[in-house]
């Protein structure tokens, strides 16, 4: 199977139909199972499809992941930059940034389970997904405060670089936090409480 004829494939509507499904299934199966743990069969079982059917759309279960992956930062990124062009305040954006983040992933526990623990399952992986979208979303940050040092409202001797780690940092422990607690609450409110530790931090005196 060439990669030529798998793009040919997921291409057309319905391939990319069949494609969506296999990848929803595979975020059950990793979710669940793992994915050091889990095999082709296991999302061919989850999808009600053939084995042979997975591999006419993903030449492995690695790249399986990384469709994943970069199927959610492709669309959280697209409606980041969506939402952020129609607000000027770099502090309103950066707090929709916050919200965003833990309602797309506070929206669906089997996506956050493989974003927080399964793409972080080696080193390999992590190196990847840090070269991919993950570097834009952190660009997005940055500028955004950076944005808002030019604005005034953030003070101007922080490295936008920094503090764009800190605050994806505790968007990031809030989520797996939610994951791993036996209570179960709603992710998206916590945004509230992350971005008013962090302009207590920023926010210019």
């Amino acid at each position: 199977m060439t990669i030529s004829k798998t793009a040919d494939v997921s291409t057309h509507p319905s391939g990319t139909d069949k494609r969506e499904k296999i990848l929803r299934a595979a975020v059950k199966v990793f979710a669940r199972k793992g994915y050091f743990s889990s095999k082709v069969s296991d999302i061919a079982g989850q999808a009600k499809i053939a084995d042979g059917t997975v591999y006419l759309y993903f030449k492995s279960k690695e790249e399986i992941l990384h469709s994943i992956f970069n199927r959610m930062m492709e669309s959280f990124i697209s409606q980041g930059r969506s939402e952020l062009e129609n607000i000027e305040k770099a502090d309103d954006k950066l707090r929709r940034i916050g919200e965003l983040h833990l309602e797309r992933l506070g929206a669906d526990r089997d996506l956050a389970i493989v974003f927080q623990v399964q793409l972080r399952g080696s080193i390999k992986f992590m190196r990847e997904f840090s070269a991919a979208g993950f570097a834009e979303y952190l660009d997005i940050i940055r500028r955004t405060i950076a944005e808002g040092q030019k604005q005034g409202v953030f003070r101007r001797d922080l490295n936008p670089v920094i503090c764009s780690k800190i605050f994806f940092g505790a968007l990031d422990e809030m989520v797996t936090n939610w994951i791993l607690s036996k209570k179960k609450f709603e992710l998206a409110p916590a945004a509230g409480e992350v971005m008013e530790v962090f302009f207590n931090g920023v926010a210019r005196k």
